[in-house]
């Protein structure tokens, strides 16, 4: 018979890799979300935004997807590279939004712009809040 061990953790509180944990976790939550609202309501969005259906269930399924994927990030041991990795993709995303709105490369109403400024406003926060995670890190 064999004896198993169990695993030793650390108490809550000693954690410091928790903020980055929570930070990543809530950003694949809330993007996965808001990826299904927008995918359900793509037809009702597209009339609001000025994009197509087609454009807009395409963006709800990209986020359910990067929602996943920052959900099986969050959870690697190596937690530093890969929650920098998620903060340039979200300063990416950032500047993307802007560069789209000041170009004008998108037929959009003033909802679609104020949806695109919004959704800029998020990936911003959650860049921030991952990045405060990552500082919190032991070197």
């Amino acid at each position: 018979m064999t004896a198993a061990t169990p695993l030793s953790t650390r108490p809550f509180e000693d954690s410091s890799d928790s903020l980055l944990r929570f930070a990543m976790r809530l950003d694949a939550t809330l993007s996965g979300a808001l990826g299904l609202f927008v995918a359900v309501l793509a037809d009702a969005l597209a009339a609001l935004t000025g994009l197509s259906s087609v454009a807009e269930f395409s963006g709800g399924a990209a986020l359910v997807l990067c929602g996943l994927a920052v959900f099986g990030l969050a959870a690697s041991p190596d937690l530093r590279r890969a929650g920098i990795a998620i903060i340039v993709g979200n300063i990416v995303l950032t500047v993307a939004v802007l560069v789209v709105l000041a170009v004008g490369a998108l037929p959009l109403t003033q909802t679609g712009v104020a949806a695109l400024l919004a959704t800029g406003g998020y990936f911003a926060l959650m860049g921030y809040l991952q990045y405060l995670g990552v500082r919190r890190l032991p070197a």
